[in-house]
C-alpha cells in the first residue's frame, strides 16, 4: 500500500491548531484534539442571485459562472412573452442583448458567448433559429418542418441536438431528433420512446436523456436513453423517480443530473427531487431547495458546478440554486432581519452606515399622515431620538448620525427647507433654492448634493445643487435624463442618480464629479422609491434595494462601477413608498421601513465568505 508521502509528495505535519485554509489532499495532526484532519469535500445547493425578470419556460446555456437565460414567460403584472436575456457572472445577472423573436418552451444550448436557441412558441417562430455571440442575437438559418417546443437541447452552437418535443403543425409528441452543425440542420437518429419536456445532457455524439411526459394524460416518464450520434438505446434502469416538465439538465451521459420538474399522473405536482447518472444507473441526490418546473440550467455545467434558474411553482419565480462539490463552503451574501423600526412609515430620510444609521420624517401609509419621527439605529435596536423640527415625508437623507441633513420635501406643498443634525437635535440649516418632491441627493452635511425632481416646472427635473454647510447654490451641472423619485448614494465629488420613477420607470444611471453628470451604466432593472447606500459609498460600490418597476420587489441590484447586476433577494418585498436606506458600501446596507401600506421590518446586507471546510479522518 502506497504511503501518504508516496501519494501526496509531503509528510503529515504536527500542529497544535487547524490551518485556517487547505488544499485538497492535504492533512496534517491536530497535537490538540490527537485527530487526523484536513480539508473534506461537501456536496450542496446553496441560493444564487435572483434572475432579474423573473420566469419560466426560458431557454438556458453556458456554466455555473458564465451562464445564460432567454426568453420564455414571466415579467412583472400579468406577465407575457419575453425576449430579454440576461447573463450570469457567479454572483449576479444583467441584462444583455434581446432575442430577435420572443418565444417560450425553446432548446438552449452552447455557452454565455455562442449560444443556440431553437424552436419554441408561439407557432410562427416555431422555425426559427438564433446565435448569441456574447452580445446580441441573429437570425441564422430556419428549423426543418416540422419543429417543435417544449423540447430539450445538448452540445454547442456547432455542434448542437435537439430532443424530441411537441411536433407543429401536427400537434403530436415526436421521437425526431435534430442536429444543428453550425449553419443547417439535419436529422438525426430518432429516439426510442416519444415524449416533451424531457432533461438532456451530454454532447451532439454522446448524450443522456431522460423524463418527460406526453400527452393526454401528461404522465411524468422514468424512461431514459443515450445517443452516440447516430442512434438512440433504451437504459435500464431509467430514472428513479418518474419526472415531467424538467426544470434542468447538465453534465455528460456518463455523469448528469436531472433536477426538478413535475411528478405524478399529469405532471402537475412541482418536484425538488434531483437525480444523478453516473453512465450505468442512477440515483437519487440532494434535493433543490424550491420545487419547481418549467425552469432552466447551464446546460454546460457539471455535477461538481451546476445552475438552476428560474422556473415555476404557483407563479413564475426568480430564484436560482447553484451546486458545488468542493472543500470550499461558500456562505452567499444575504440579506437577515434585525430589530423593528418603531413607527411604520415610507418616503424617510435616511443616512449613515449599518452600525449608525438615522432615519427621519416621513409617510404613514394606513393612518395617511405625514410624521417628524426619527429614530437612531445602533447596529441591533432602533431608538427613538428628537423629532424633525418639520413635519415632512419625501425627504432626501445625507451625512452622519452626528452630523446629518434631512433636505426639502413634502407635506402637501414642497417646502424648501433644510435640517441639520448634530446627534442630539435639530437645527434649521440653508433653504434649497427650489423645492419639489421626488428630488434626490445625498454627500455629507458640509458637502451635500441635491438632484431631478418629481415636480417641474416648480423644481426643473434636471436640476442640481450644492451644499456647503450653511447654503445652497444651483450649479450649471445638469441632469442628462431629467426624472424623480430616484435613488441616490455617495459623496459630492463621486455621486450616483440612479433609476427613478417619473414620468415613467427609468434604468440609467448618472454619475456626478463635482461639476458635471455623466451617463453610467444602467441599472439592470428599472427601480424607482428604492432603499440604497449612503453618502459615503463610493460610486464602484453600492446597493439599490427593493423595487422593480416601480412595484413592490424583493430584487436587490449592486455596481461595482462597470456594471449593475443582481443580489441576493430581500426577505420582505419593497419599493412602492421608499424606506430608509444606509451603509458605506454595497456589502454592507441597511433597509428599514417603506412600502404602502407601511412596514417597520429592517433588514441588514452582509458580503458572502469562502471558508476551508475541515473534518477530522479515520486512522484506520
Amino acid at each position: 500500500m502506497s504511503t501518504y508521502r508516496e501519494i501526496i509528495g509531503k509528510k503529515i505535519k504536527t500542529v497544535s491548531s487547524d490551518p485556517s485554509t487547505g488544499v485538497d489532499g492535504e492533512m496534517w495532526y491536530n497535537s490538540t484534539t490527537g485527530t487526523f484532519r484536513g480539508p473534506a469535500k461537501l456536496s450542496a445547493w446553496t441560493s444564487g442571485s435572483p434572475i432579474s425578470t423573473f420566469r419560466f419556460a426560458t431557454g438556458g446555456a453556458g456554466t455555473q459562472t458564465a451562464a445564460l437565460l432567454f426568453g420564455g414567460y414571466g415579467g412583472p403584472g400579468g406577465g407575457g412573452v419575453l425576449a430579454s436575456t440576461e447573463e450570469y457572472d457567479g454572483s449576479g445577472w444583467t441584462t444583455t442583448g434581446d432575442l430577435n423573436n420572443a418565444r417560450v418552451y425553446m432548446c438552449g444550448m452552447g455557452t454565455q458567448t455562442a449560444a443556440l436557441a431553437g424552436g419554441g412558441e408561439p407557432v410562427p417562430f416555431i422555425q426559427k433559429t438564433e446565435e448569441y455571440n456574447g452580445t446580441a442575437w441573429s437570425e441564422v438559418n430556419t428549423n426543418p418542418t416540422p419543429f417543435k417546443y417544449q423540447f430539450t437541447g445538448t452540445g454547442t452552437q456547432t455542434a448542437g441536438l435537439s430532443i424530441m418535443g411537441y411536433q407543429q403543425p401536427s400537434g403530436t409528441v415526436t421521437n425526431a431528433c435534430f442536429e444543428y452543425d453550425g449553419t443547417n440542420w439535419a436529422a438525426g437518429g430518432s429516439g426510442n420512446t416519444a415524449r416533451m419536456s424531457g432533461g438532456g445532457a451530454g454532447t451532439q455524439t454522446a448524450t443522456i436523456a431522460g423524463g418527460g411526459n406526453k400527452p393526454p394524460a401528461n404522465a411524468a416518464m422514468a424512461d431514459a436513453e443515450t445517443y452516440n450520434g447516430t442512434a438512440w438505446t433504451t437504459e435500464s434502469p431509467g430514472i428513479n423517480t418518474a419526472m415531467g416538465r424538467v426544470t434542468s439538465a447538465f453534465g455528460t451521459q456518463t455523469d448528469a443530473f436531472i433536477a426538478g420538474g413535475a411528478t405524478g399522473p399529469g405532471s402537475t405536482s412541482n418536484s425538488a427531487v434531483v437525480q444523478g447518472y453516473d453512465g450505468s444507473s442512477w440515483t437519487v441526490k440532494t434535493s433543490l431547495a424550491t420545487a419547481r418546473r418549467f425552469g432552466s440550467g447551464a446546460t454546460n455545467g457539471t455535477t461538481s458546478a451546476g445552475l438552476v434558474m428560474g422556473g415555476y411553482t404557483t407563479t413564475w419565480i426568480g430564484s436560482s440554486e447553484e451546486w458545488n462539490v468542493s472543500t470550499s463552503v461558500t456562505t452567499p451574501g444575504a440579506w437577515s432581519s434585525s430589530g423593528n423600526m418603531n413607527t411604520a412609515r415610507g418616503q424617510i430620510a435616511g443616512m449613515g452606515i449599518v452600525t449608525a444609521a438615522l432615519a427621519a420624517g416621513g409617510y404613514q401609509y394606513g393612518p395617511n399622515a405625514y410624521t417628524a419621527v426619527a429614530e437612531e439605529y445602533d447596529g441591533s435596536t432602533w431608538t427613538n431620538v428628537p423629532s424633525m423640527p418639520v413635519t415632512l415625508g419625501f425627504r432626501s437623507g445625507a451625512g452622519t448620525t452626528t452630523a446629518g441633513l434631512a433636505i426639502a420635501g413634502h407635506d402637501g406643498t414642497s417646502p424648501n427647507s433644510t435640517s441639520e443634525w448634530d446627534g442630539s437635535s435639530w437645527s434649521a440649516g440653508g433653504n434649497v433654492n427650489a423645492g419639489g418632491i421626488g428630488s434626490a441627493g445625498n454627500g455629507t452635511q458640509t458637502a451635500a448634493w441635491l438632484a431631478g425632481s418629481a415636480e417641474p416646472p416648480s423644481r426643473p427635473n434636471t436640476a442640481t445643487e450644492e451644499y456647503n454647510g450653511s447654503a445652497w447654490t444651483s450649479v450649471p451641472g445638469a441632469l442628462n435624463t431629467g426624472r424623480g423619485y430616484c435613488g441616490a448614494s455617495g459623496p459630492q465629488t463621486d455621486g450616483t442618480f440612479m433609476g427613478g420613477a417619473n414620468p415613467t420607470t427609468f434604468n440609467n444611471t448618472e454619475e456626478y464629479n463635482g461639476t458635471a453628470w455623466t451617463n453610467s451604466n444602467n441599472l439592470t432593472i428599472p427601480m424607482g422609491n428604492m432603499g440604497n447606500s449612503g453618502g459615503s459609498a463610493p460610486s464602484n460600490s453600492i446597493m439599490a434595494a427593493g423595487s422593480a418597476a416601480d412595484l413592490t420587489s424583493v430584487i436587490t441590484q449592486q455596481t461595482d462601477g462597470s456594471t449593475w447586476y443582481t443580489s441576493a433577494a430581500l426577505s420582505t418585498a419593497r419599493g412602492t413608498a421608499r424606506g430608509c436606506g444606509a451603509g458605506a458600501n454595497a456589502n454592507s446596507s441597511l433597509y428599514g421601513g417603506g412600502n404602502s401600506p407601511s412596514i417597520n421590518a429592517t433588514e441588514e446586507f452582509s458580503a458572502g465568505s469562502t471558508s476551508t471546510n475541515i473534518e477530522d479522518f479515520a486512522t484506520s
